[in-house]
């Protein structure tokens, strides 16, 4: 008969976060050169990208640089320039799956220009991700299992929500809708939620090409009579687990590595004293 899986103490997950924290800070591929936007440094472009790229209009390449900038004399501005790039890297099929989303360029920590979502890991470009660790009031908590025919990491566990922020959109707009998506939370549900806080930025080499993210997490404890249920297809089981069960699912590696990260943080917290955001309840106006 087996034991069952204890609740973590603070130094056992403290290794583990150690340990996963070194798979989430990768050096860029080797080749790979800084890469400007609009003369401002904004990633790391692969050599695969370098080569397809190199010659486009807007496009310089340089021994120890790549740099994007607009083509006035083609009539193209930053956004046509870096459409042109998204389609080239597409037909040379250096991206994983065209998604018809368009995500910020962000270069020295302002938005440059707009870009297709499949095009930021050649580029190694910097991108925003919201992460929603929703508990129970009895301390469980709601986790997320992969659609089966997602590109990334099928059929692994996830946070509860969690999604990359669009062009031009905020982090908490982000939240809502990726939590609305994933999971078919209302706003009001989630109203009364922790800050987003910042749990890393994550810098790891990826088939496709370079990922640079910014970790977003915030927590929140739902009432117990929501029932989270799944609305856009990318999720295909919602659970509510023990801590316990938690940690079991973790030391087998049952979740991908960014949600890992995210439950452990929080993890990490409530073994320290502090605890989620209180469960929401309808805001007051």
């Amino acid at each position: 008969m087996t034991s069952s899986p204890t609740v973590p103490a603070q130094a056992e997950l403290a290794a583990r976060f150690a340990r996963q924290l070194r798979r989430a800070q990768q050096l860029p591929l080797p080749g790979s050169r800084p890469l400007t936007v609009a003369a401002r440094v904004a990633g790391w472009i692969t050599p695969r990208a370098t080569e397809v790229i190199a010659g486009l209009p807007g496009v310089h390449v340089e021994d120890e640089a790549a740099h994007i900038t607009a083509a006035a004399t083609r009539g193209l501005n930053l956004n046509a320039v870096l459409l042109g790039i998204a389609e080239a890297l597409r037909d040379a099929r250096c991206l994983r799956a065209w998604r018809g989303e368009l995500l910020d360029v962000v270069g020295e920590g302002r938005a440059l220009a707009r870009i297709e979502r499949a095009a930021v890991r050649p580029l190694g470009l910097l991108t925003q991700a919201v992460h929603l660790n929703a508990w129970s009031p009895d301390g469980r908590l709601w986790i997320a299992r992969r659609a089966l025919d997602k590109p990334t990491d099928p059929g692994l566990w996830d946070t509860l929500a969690g999604g990359l922020v669009a062009a031009g959109e905020d982090q908490e707009t982000a939240l809502l809708r990726e939590s609305h998506e994933e999971a078919g939370l209302r706003a009001v549900e989630i109203a009364a939620h922790g800050p987003l806080r910042v749990v890393l930025r994550m810098h790891r080499r990826l088939p496709e090409g370079y990922q640079v993210e910014n970790l977003l997490l915030c927590d929140c404890v739902l009432d117990a009579a929501v029932a989270p249920a799944n609305m856009d297809g990318e999720v295909c089981e919602i659970r509510c687990v023990p801590v316990a069960e938690v940690w079991d699912m973790i030391s087998h590696g049952a979740f991908t590595l960014e949600a890992e990260l995210a439950i452990l943080d929080s993890l990490r917290a409530r073994a320290a004293g502090a605890v989620p955001a209180m469960a929401s309840t309808p805001m007051q106006r």
